[in-house]
């Protein structure tokens, strides 16, 4: 694992939220991160979809951790804001939410996620996201 990897996984450790949700990072790369959660019962909106909620707390992490891959070492990240569009219903086993940077600047780094509901049938674009991140 590079020293990039084990910062990224190091921070997202210590995000209990992602624990509560079952989430967890299944790849790190410069300016991009892509977070996987399962669709658990206790995640359910009142159609039997995943809440948006779910797909928007993995978007906004994977978009996130994204930023942290550009920033020095020793900084952490947090949103500024972040906008999500929700295209279908999270009808599947998992989401799926590729991060990436958009663009970096000197203070603000703006990111965007793709969200994908996948089952074994195969995925489909449940949202996307776009927002800013600040180092702290």
């Amino acid at each position: 694992m590079s020293d990039l990897e084990s910062r990224i996984r190091s921070s997202f450790d210590r995000q209990s939220m992602m624990h509560t949700l079952g989430a967890c990072i299944d790849w790190v790369a410069r300016g991009k991160v892509v977070i996987t959660a399962p669709i658990l019962p206790t995640v359910l909106q009142q159609h039997g979809a995943g809440h948006a909620g779910l797909a928007f707390s993995i978007g906004d992490s994977a978009a996130g951790y994204a930023a942290l891959t550009l920033m020095p070492e020793g900084a952490e990240v947090m949103t500024v804001e972040m906008k999500i569009n929700l295209l279908s219903p999270a009808i599947g086993d998992r989401l799926v939410a590729e991060g990436r940077v958009v663009r970096s600047g000197r203070r603000i780094t703006v990111v965007a996620a793709d969200v994908w509901a996948e089952a074994e049938g195969g995925r489909k674009q449940v949202a996307m996201l776009q927002g800013t991140m600040i180092p702290v």
